[in-house]
């Protein structure tokens, strides 16, 4: 079954983060590192157009003193399709209603599917019983794997996929923001002390790394910290 609280200090020791750099997976990295003895990251490098994120990954996770990050090379630009693999344009200034209206070209086929296969296999070998995951299903772009019908169907799988699973040490996939609005986390972000000055979130970012402060992320960013009442420290 879905799991979507945050865990109590009683749960399993060891736990495995899924860490983009951005604002929703370094907010459950915090929480994983004040539930869990010892927290492992997990981030990709897969053919997204820019590596800022990345960088930010490598930061926060250093500065949480996970157990260890690991970054994964994956080339999805073979495959193409998406706006961060692809040469197709990032939307920009989109209101609300046109960011809903569809599935944006910003989505990554079937990347969230890969990301999790990878964790839950990691898990498995660290004997880790927890795989957190930042997805986000109130205040996000219209991703299909990020609504809780699909975390829930994937914990199902990951029990019936692995060794582990069948012999009767499950593996919980953790998604403790996926009903949570952006100004929300946000502001259980700055509760934990996160340093969102740290985080990256824009899709199309400058040469310089920063936030072009139009994307759909972007805008999903500002109005949360808006709605939060508090400044963004990245000021996009």
């Amino acid at each position: 079954m879905y799991h979507g609280g945050i865990l109590s200090v009683d749960d399993e020791d060891k736990a495995v983060v899924l860490l983009s750099g951005g604002l929703d997976s370094t907010t459950v990295l915090a929480l994983a590192t004040r539930e869990h003895a010892e927290v492992y990251a997990l981030s990709f490098s897969y053919g997204q157009r820019h590596g800022v994120e990345l960088e930010a990954a490598r930061r926060i996770a250093k500065s949480y003193g996970v157990r260890e990050h690991v970054v994964v090379e994956i080339d999805l630009r073979r495959f193409g399709g998406s706006a961060l693999t692809d040469d197709i344009p990032v939307p920009k200034d989109r209101s609300n209603e046109e960011s809903a209206a569809s599935i944006p070209p910003t989505y990554v086929p079937a990347r969230n599917t890969v990301f999790l296969s990878f964790g839950m296999a990691w898990a498995e070998v660290l004997g880790a019983r927890s795989l957190y995951s930042g997805v986000n299903a109130v205040d996000y772009s219209g991703y299909p794997d990020c609504r809780p019908e699909f975390i829930a169907a994937f914990e199902v799988m990951a029990n019936l996929a692995t060794k582990a699973g069948v012999e009767g040490r499950r593996l919980a996939l953790r998604a403790p923001l996926i009903e949570m609005q952006k100004s929300e986390i946000i502001k259980l972000g700055v509760e934990l002390g996160v340093d969102y000055g740290a985080t990256h979130s824009c899709y199309d970012p400058g040469e310089a790394g920063e936030a072009c402060g139009r994307c759909d992320s972007c805008g999903l960013r500002r109005r949360g910290f808006e709605a939060a009442g508090l400044q963004d420290p990245r000021g996009a």
